[in-house]
């Protein structure tokens, strides 16, 4: 595999994790996708789309539904992350 091939199989890919999860769960299609994960069509839609990324509360949903680890399902959709930073923001309280 040449370098070029190698980076590019480590971006972020969320229509290699969607159809992943499609074929582990012998589904049809995106719609079939969406009712499984309980979520509405247009959310996959906007993932597949790269307009919304796949958000940590999805993540774990698909881990629930296919058994796949997260680590799993990051390295599905090219996240290869170590390590996460979580903002500041999100533990402070709000001013009034």
């Amino acid at each position: 595999m040449n370098h070029e091939a190698v980076s590019q199989s480590r971006q972020y890919n969320p229509d290699n994790l969607l159809a992943s999860l499609i074929g582990k769960m012998n589904l049809k299609n995106d719609a079939a996708l969406s009712r499984a994960l309980e979520v509405a069509p247009p959310v996959i839609s906007k993932i597949r789309h790269r307009r919304l990324p796949v958000g940590a509360s999805l993540l774990i949903r698909m881990h629930e539904v296919t058994d796949l680890s997260i680590q799993e399902l990051r390295e599905l959709m090219g996240d290869r992350r170590t390590k996460y930073r979580i903002s500041d923001k999100q533990f402070k309280p709000k001013s009034n």
